[in-house]
């Protein structure tokens, strides 16, 4: 699949001129501007996505942030930071980091993970739940275990409720462009309206936000 404008998308199904006020997203409505820019990658216009697996909305947002990142330019990244503060979502965290570091979080294992939860109904309340998912997904268990305590998975851990503080991140799925912008479904979006709608709201303001960096970084 390859990516496609979210305002184009948004066009197309017959939201388009007038979803936003004045034709484009308003700062203060649709998105937010945060009181202190977050630090970022050099060179890079990133796009941090909080969330949790356990969340339905986020699980109906990801496949349509997945398409979007697809094939994304070279200026821009997608980084997805998982959060909250309950004792199964810490698990959660280290689930991803765990796979992360390892280099085994593709999307296939992303995907399969908030399967297991939203379609599936399976708990993952404990270390063996989650190690034998993974092993389910095709994962090495014995190297996951060893990273899933290891020191390095506890520190991205604390980083990345560090950001999402910093953030102002009050509720998920949120999006966090270029260090300086936040915005989510439920920003963007209208009550009344599809999850996939106010999804795609979303990433169309994420691709403005994204066009306004650019603009910036060059005047």
């Amino acid at each position: 699949m390859k990516r496609r404008d979210a305002a184009a998308a948004l066009i197309a199904a017959g939201f388009g001129p007038a979803t936003f006020a004045q034709g484009g997203p308003v700062e203060g409505k649709h998105y937010v501007r945060l009181g202190q820019a977050l630090p970022g990658t050099p060179g890079r216009i990133e796009v941090v996505e909080f969330f949790f697996y356990r969340c339905p909305h986020c699980y109906a947002f990801d496949p349509l942030l997945e398409a979007w990142a697809h094939g994304l330019p070279g200026d821009v990244s997608l980084r997805r930071v998982p959060v909250g503060q309950q004792a199964v979502l810490k698990l959660h965290q280290r689930m991803f980091y765990a796979l992360d570091s390892m280099g085994a979080l593709t999307p296939a294992v992303h995907a399969g993970i908030f399967n297991a939860v939203h379609r599936a109904g399976v708990e993952l309340h404990d270390e063996a739940a989650i190690v034998a998912l993974v092993a389910r997904l095709g994962v090495d268990a014995a190297a996951f275990k060893q990273t899933f305590n290891s020191f390095g998975v506890q520190t991205r851990m604390a980083q990345g409720l560090k950001l999402a503080e910093a953030a102002g991140v009050d509720s998920v799925p949120a999006l966090v462009v270029a260090g300086r912008w936040r915005t989510g479904p439920g920003m963007a979006g209208s009550p009344g309206q599809s999850e996939a709608v106010m999804g795609q709201q979303a990433l169309a303001v994420v691709d403005f936000l994204v066009k306004q960096a650019r603009r910036e970084k060059t005047s």
